[in-house]
């Protein structure tokens, strides 16, 4: 809950019991290394392992496939799969996964505005 206090906004708890916050239970979510750059591509309309793979370079096939199916999990994606020769895989965003869009775009221009090459601007 935020609340105004002389202007500036006050975050509030909801909860005294850490495993219930929301904020942490959603960081929870997209705190792994690769999930934000994965949900970033999916957002632009990436969808295919190997599209995916291609766009986020350093990331092992393993490492991708256990986010995909973290994020699956928690219903952030859906993967469909088609029986074709070679076999098709593509993943979407769901609407919990949309959600998160806006977020990461806030992250952004927070990192635009007060960070400079991972450090805070002096």
């Amino acid at each position: 809950m935020r609340s105004s206090k002389g202007g500036v906004g006050v975050v509030q708890s909801t909860d005294v019991r850490p495993e219930a916050c929301p904020v942490l239970k959603t960081a929870d979510v997209i705190s792994g290394k690769w999930t934000l750059l994965i949900l970033r591509d999916l957002s632009r309309g990436i969808n295919r392992f190997s599209s995916l793979e291609r766009s986020l370079v350093g990331i092992s096939p393993k490492t991708l496939s256990e986010r995909l199916k973290s994020l699956e999990r928690v219903g952030i994606i859906t993967r469909k799969s088609f029986a074709e020769v070679p076999p098709r895989v593509e993943y979407t965003l769901t609407e919990m996964g949309w959600d998160l869009i806006p977020l990461i775009e806030r992250m952004r221009e927070y990192g635009n505005k007060w960070l400079t090459n991972g450090r805070p601007r002096e």
